[in-house]
């Protein structure tokens, strides 16, 4: 959800506001925009995906962190654009910091509240592509659906798999497989 302004504010002015603010901002081409409180079910599903990601990786190059966690994404003109997936399973330790990642995760997984839908399936589907996410889940609770997004060739999306059944595997995360029914039984 977009907090109302005026205009773009800068950067600078985005750390100001989160600082003294106990919501979740993300801050996106100068726009502020503040994630809604997780239902009950958006917090099932993500402490289900957690846990399995979390095994799975244990020990292993990558680590899974879930929301809330600032993760920045950056171009070669330094614009930041900060964002607060539910998950993202991140392979470089070099961008972390005691408050954030400076980076491009691996994977991110977002799951859909009525309120963020456009946002999350049209908005961050085209950031994520930009910045070259490699995999973005997207996991739909109302509709009871997962659909995967993968990098091609030419850093273009491409749907892996939009299910209501079945399993589901990663491309870019070894072992990471997802019984898309069980996701969404609780």
């Amino acid at each position: 959800m977009k907090i109302p302004n005026e205009s773009p504010i800068t950067y600078k002015e985005y750390l100001e506001l989160k600082s003294t603010s106990n919501k979740l901002l993300e801050y996106i081409d100068g726009v502020v925009y503040m994630s809604p409180s997780p239902s009950t079910s958006h917090q099932r599903i993500s402490m289900k995906l957690s846990v399995q990601l979390g095994s799975l990786l244990m020990g292993k190059e990558c680590e899974v962190l879930a929301a809330p966690f600032d993760v920045v994404l950056s171009d070669e003109e330094n614009n930041q654009k900060v964002v607060i997936p539910d998950l993202s399973v991140i392979c470089d330790p070099s961008g972390f910091d005691e408050q954030r990642y400076v980076g491009v995760p691996k994977l991110i997984i977002e799951i859909i509240s009525p309120s963020n839908q456009a946002h999350d399936l049209v908005f961050k589907l085209n950031l994520y592509q930009k910045y070259k996410v490699q995999e973005y889940w997207i996991v739909n609770p109302l509709q009871k659906y997962v659909q995967v997004f993968t990098l091609n060739e030419d850093g273009q999306y491409e749907i892996l798999a939009n299910e209501k059944s079945g399993t589901i595997r990663s491309l870019v995360v070894p072992g990471f497989e997802l019984d898309v029914e069980k996701t969404f039984d609780f």
